[in-house]
């Protein structure tokens, strides 16, 4: 599978080369096309395709079929590319192609397949076929142009998202491109995508007719994480590295703040503290603001809860700015003082305290509370 830009391209000369089967030197010396029947007409001379597709180079090519009373007869046939500072060599051989190159030559014509396109593969091609009279060994040159492009799902920010599929290849003038939401076909068949900036699903996109070439999917940062670099114990005056780390497409930004204040320290992925004080720092990507998700609520310990135990209640939310908490608890239709606070702790919890427990989680772009978690205190 490949997209031709230019077809039809008639080459105007083409190499003449005296070749020895044994000394690998060569010299070439350039005629015009068609100057004593000798010449090589590529189909296209330009080709565009897919990173992972498969593409296919042809060609047709003449020669005198007499020379001083000789019989003209080719004696060999290959493909090559040129690379900096090394003689050409047939693409069968050629490590970087191993078992990806095939020949289809018949009487006069050759066709070149490269499967599982690399964009390494990106050069330009040529034909050379050999034959017994003296100095024919002959060239199509200039060649054929391949340029291997990878899809890319392209993001312009404002309230809303826009996604745009794009592709340095020129499939076609008015393409149909095929949109997958986390992985699944989207139904409508369109060129760009609209998405909430609190969208938090992942895209791609497919040329119409190649959805087995896809781009890799795009999706905001997820929750992040800091490692510190040399772990254990800190010694003011030290040097110490703060690692952040979040999975996102496009990569994320990243903005260190000193707890309680305001103001950046630093940006970029690793933070250096080259003369350590006693600092707290967190990691706050540059991500799109994000109202809580619903909250979540845990009980430790887990199990039967006995009178007089210690147990804690955990409301926890993915929020951008983080959240506020506030616990509520509700005995049939009486609810009780709200708490606010992320944990709500029971030193030595009571009988009375049974009921049913919820929370709220809260910034300035909204709330949303949690479902209600049933506390049940036993008598030892």
């Amino acid at each position: 599978m490949y997209f031709s830009l230019v077809a039809g391209f008639s080459l105007h000369k083409v190499s003449l080369c005296c070749c020895d089967s044994v000394v690998s030197a060569v010299l070439c010396v350039t005629v015009v096309q068609g100057q004593d029947g000798w010449g090589v007409t590529y189909t296209s001379t330009k080709i565009c395709a897919f990173k992972g597709s498969t593409v296919d180079i042809h060609c047709t090519y003449t020669y005198p079929p007499r020379i001083n009373d000789q019989i003209t007869a080719v004696k060999e046939t290959y493909w090559f590319t040129k690379k900096r500072n090394k003689e050409p060599v047939d693409l069968r051989t050629d490590s970087d192609y191993t078992g990806r190159v095939q020949y289809h030559c018949a009487e006069n014509s050759c066709t070149l397949t490269i499967t599982d396109l690399r964009e390494s593969d990106s050069a330009e091609y040529k034909f050379r076929f050999i034959t017994n009279q003296d100095g024919g060994c002959f060239t199509g040159s200039p060649g054929v142009t391949v340029s291997v492009s990878d899809l890319q799902v392209r993001r312009r920010s404002s309230e809303q998202v826009e996604l745009r599929c794009h592709s340095s290849c020129n499939v076609a003038d008015h393409p149909s491109y095929v949109w997958y939401l986390n992985g699944q076909k989207m139904e409508e068949e369109r060129f760009s995508l609209r998405v909430s900036v609190n969208d938090h699903n992942r895209y791609s996109c497919a040329v119409k007719g190649h959805e087995d070439h896809c781009s890799p999917p795009v999706y905001p940062p997820k929750l992040p994480s800091v490692s510190v670099s040399p772990s254990g114990q800190i010694v003011e005056g030290s040097s110490v590295n703060l690692t952040c780390s979040s999975d996102a497409n496009p990569a994320a930004n990243y903005t260190w703040y000193k707890e309680n204040e305001d103001s950046p320290k630093a940006s970029g992925q690793i933070f250096t503290i080259t003369d350590c004080i006693c600092v707290y720092v967190s990691c706050l990507l540059m991500s799109p603001p994000d109202p809580p998700k619903l909250p979540s609520v845990s009980v430790s310990p887990s199990g039967q809860i006995v009178e007089g135990s210690s147990v804690n209640l955990t409301c926890s939310s993915d929020a951008n700015p983080a959240a506020k908490y506030t616990w509520y608890k509700t005995n049939g239709n009486l609810e009780l003082q709200p708490l606010s606070k992320e944990s709500l702790t029971f030193s030595s919890i009571q009988s009375s305290d049974s009921g049913d427990y919820h929370c709220t989680a809260e910034n300035e772009l909204g709330n949303n509370t949690s479902k209600s978690i049933s506390i049940d205190v036993t008598c030892e």
